[in-house]
């Protein structure tokens, strides 16, 4: 990363802070910080969060994939097809609207693979610059969809939390569906020892059969009461412990669904530090699980380099695409000029696993 430090408030040295005076690859980059976190924000690839770093530990809870970061303008790949986001995947937190899966035509628009806005560059303007607050908003408009996306991203004091404030509007003169999620992927160091999630789900479905996709941790198209759901000998797996790195090469999609409230928490119970988020279950309804495990995934996309656990707050589900969540009746659908306002917040925490609840404002709640 190459830049100056520079401020639009006074230069300092302390207290929250926020630079827009960097580039990555030529990808226009934020940093907001206070003495607990760190988040960069690739504002130039759909404003990918690249960076998740609890400052006492140094650990960046975010998989960074093994080709790293790449930027969309410069890297023209030919021929790509349906793969452009497979191809510019550098892990991370990604944010996918309209289409969530595989290429999709929609009205007559092509959308590929979690189309469109992972990988428009953003507009944003800095809102807030002081010792106690940062801020900084951000915009894109869809290129074949008439979808408006907008988030303010915020930071106060002596708390290890992200705030993040979304809307999306349909520009368009007619009703538009769509599917609307947060693609937040972990790795290591994180995943090194195994981590446990809670998360307050009734269900677990994993994803049917699946070519080339292979070996299974639970048994394809298979339902369970969360967290325990069949694995392909037969016995419960329990899906809320995720071994430790080279324990249990597998690949694996499921959804937890039933949601009694809207958040999740990923702790690593040896080094006693976890990663949690709090989002608005009735937007994001479905959280998805996708888990590569031991780098046994082979060929193109990942070539036996991936090892990683997702944990994705979704409006919609199965990860089939835009087409399949209208039939099933899961797709959002705004009206014309009709916009959608939700807030998350990610946060940094110690102790150990057995949360019971996320607040609005970060604080954690155990047994």
């Amino acid at each position: 990363m190459t830049g100056s430090a520079r401020s639009y408030g006074r230069p300092r040295n302390h207290g929250c802070r926020i630079s827009d005076s960097w580039t990555f690859d030529g990808l226009r980059t934020i940093v907001l910080e206070n003495t607990l976190l760190r988040v960069v924000v690739l504002v130039d690839k759909g404003s990918d969060i690249v960076e998740f770093r609890y400052k006492p530990h140094d650990l960046d809870f975010l998989h960074l994939a093994p080709g790293g970061i790449r930027n969309p303008a410069r890297d023209v790949v030919p021929a790509a097809g349906d793969s452009p986001y497979l191809d510019y995947f550098s892990g991370g937190w990604n944010e996918i609207l309209p289409n969530g899966g595989p290429s999709v035509t929609y009205q007559g628009a092509d959308l590929g693979q979690h189309g469109e806005i992972s990988l428009l560059p953003w507009s944003y303007a800095i809102l807030e610059d002081n010792p106690d607050q940062v801020a900084v908003r951000l915009w894109v408009r869809a290129i074949r969809t008439p979808f408006f996306v907008e988030k303010t991203l915020s930071m106060v004091p002596g708390t290890a939390a992200l705030f993040i404030d979304e809307r999306v509007l349909n520009e368009g003169g007619e009703p538009l569906d769509f599917m609307w999620g947060h693609h937040i992927a972990f790795g290591r160091p994180f995943l090194d020892e195994g981590v446990v999630i809670d998360a307050p789900a009734r269900t677990i479905e994993s994803q049917g059969e699946w070519p080339n996709y292979g070996p299974r941790r639970f048994k394809p198209a298979s339902t369970g009461q969360w967290p325990n759901i069949a694995s392909p000998a037969g016995p419960a797996e329990d899906a809320g412990i995720v071994p430790p790195f080279g324990a249990m090469p597998a690949q694996e999609m499921a959804y937890l669904s039933g949601l009694e409230d809207g958040w999740y928490a990923i702790t690593n119970p040896t080094r006693r530090v976890g990663f949690g988020i709090r989002f608005d279950p009735s937007v994001f309804r479905y959280i998805w699980y996708w888990q590569q495990m031991g780098n046994v995934a082979s060929g193109f996309p990942w070539w036996r380099r991936l090892h990683t656990q997702a944990l994705e707050p979704w409006s919609s589900y199965p990860s089939d695409g835009l087409a399949e969540a209208i039939r099933n009746g899961t797709a959002l659908r705004l009206g014309a000029e009709e916009e959608l306002r939700t807030s998350l917040c990610a946060v940094a925490y110690e102790g150990n696993p057995g949360i019971t609840g996320i607040d609005p404002d970060g604080t954690i709640a155990r047994d």
